[in-house]
């Protein structure tokens, strides 16, 4: 159902509108991709020393809205005028104003990247509900992506919201019906559960985590069944061809995890704007 503000945006306006929308949410994302693990973390050890009967360890007043921006290195305070979006990188040529320490150039590619896939959303669906939801879910995969290369870990905090998300705009059919929505949420979780314990028990390792599980739920409850095995077999190829490559190429050692859910995450991307067309040749070349 399309969303009644939205539609009444102008339509040439609306990609502009979304690219600028999506440039400062990009530069947010950086704060949940780097604070939110943190956060995780400090919980754990509260939850532990409570368990334990221990005095909580002290720790700092962390969240997502605080404390403000800072250097890691010198602990610079960063000024509205160096947290532009992609352009206050630029200016300060990816380096601290005060230490001149080097900023990473992931702040700007998740910021571009962030814009650039808003924009995106806003021509292929136009100025409506699904527009949004679009939005919604590239930036959640793009946090996800993002914490999952740091920690490989999937917070519950993004891909549980997610899951109920998708199966909300579905309940409109904005991208599959409600009853492939269901399907696809619980068939995306258990078919990588079931691919998860038959590893474990023929080789007694663990080959991914549960969060690869609930992001695949969560992209079954947006896309519906139909668009599983076609994410299931882009994840796959995708995790398979980088990672020979960083075996060949960068020397990376065969026995060093790679996370499974930034594939995951391209994956369900390609599926969102290509799923049908995609399927299509791949039944076709069958």
């Amino acid at each position: 159902m399309p969303d009644p503000i939205i539609t009444r945006v102008d339509p040439a306006f609306f990609p502009l509108l979304a690219g600028l929308v999506g440039l400062l949410v990009g530069s947010f994302l950086n704060v949940v991709i780097h604070r939110l693990p943190k956060m995780m973390e400090r919980d754990w050890r509260l939850h532990c020393a409570e368990l334990r009967g221990e005095e909580p360890p002290a720790h700092e007043g962390l969240s997502l809205a605080r404390p403000g921006s800072r250097c890691p290195v010198c602990g610079h305070a960063i000024k509205a005028v160096e947290n532009i979006p992609v352009l206050s990188w630029l200016v300060l040529r990816g380096r601290c104003a005060a230490c001149h320490a080097p900023i990473s150039p992931r702040y700007p590619i998740v910021e571009a990247g962030s814009a650039l896939l808003c924009v995106f959303s806003a021509l292929h669906f136009g100025s409506g509900g699904a527009a949004l939801g679009a939005m919604l879910l590239i930036w959640a995969l793009i946090a996800l992506t993002g914490i999952d290369f740091d920690t490989h870990l999937l917070p519950d905090s993004i891909t549980l919201p997610l899951l109920w998300a998708g199966l909300l705009f579905n309940l409109f059919g904005t991208y599959t019906d409600l009853p492939s929505a269901v399907i696809g949420a619980a068939g995306g979780y258990l078919s990588l559960w079931l691919v998860y314990w038959a590893f474990k028990l023929t080789t007694g390792k663990e080959g991914m985590g549960y969060g690869d599980f609930k992001l695949l739920a969560a992209l079954g409850a947006w896309l519906g069944w139909q668009m599983l095995p076609l994410i299931i077999l882009l994840s796959s190829l995708l995790g398979a061809v980088i990672g020979i490559a960083l075996i060949v190429f960068a020397e990376r050692g065969r026995g060093v995890p790679i996370p499974f859910g930034p594939y995951l995450a391209a994956a369900g991307l390609l599926a969102l704007f290509w799923g049908k067309p995609l399927t299509r040749l791949y039944l076709g070349l069958l």
